[in-house]
């Protein structure tokens, strides 16, 4: 990578702008389960809820997943959340072996 290409170097306020929309797409996407982004990505919304505290979110867990879900998490998993499968199991489990260390 290149240093004058760094996330790190982003204006913070072009990154939260950044997070903003791509919570706001995950908000409309529920076609998009979790454990399909797990799968392909090694992350999905909870993570996203994870992340937030880990930067200073003051709320708990219940709380950070309701901001990045647009509403309690029960009622999104109840909404939107099918059973997963052996199949997207696996892959989740592939995928998280790729993430860094402490991601």
């Amino acid at each position: 990578m290149h240093e004058n290409n760094s996330i790190d170097a982003l204006d913070d306020a072009v990154a939260a702008a950044a997070f903003r929309r791509l919570v706001k797409h995950l908000q409309q996407r529920h076609d998009a389960e979790n454990i399909e982004l797990m799968g392909l990505a090694g992350f999905c919304r909870n993570c996203l809820a994870d992340w937030i505290r880990d930067a200073g979110f003051a709320g708990d867990k219940a709380a950070a997943r309701e901001v990045i879900h647009g509403m309690p998490f029960g009622e999104w998993k109840d909404k939107y959340q099918g059973e997963a499968t052996a199949a997207q199991l696996a892959r989740m489990e592939e995928s998280l072996k790729k993430n860094a260390p402490g991601h």
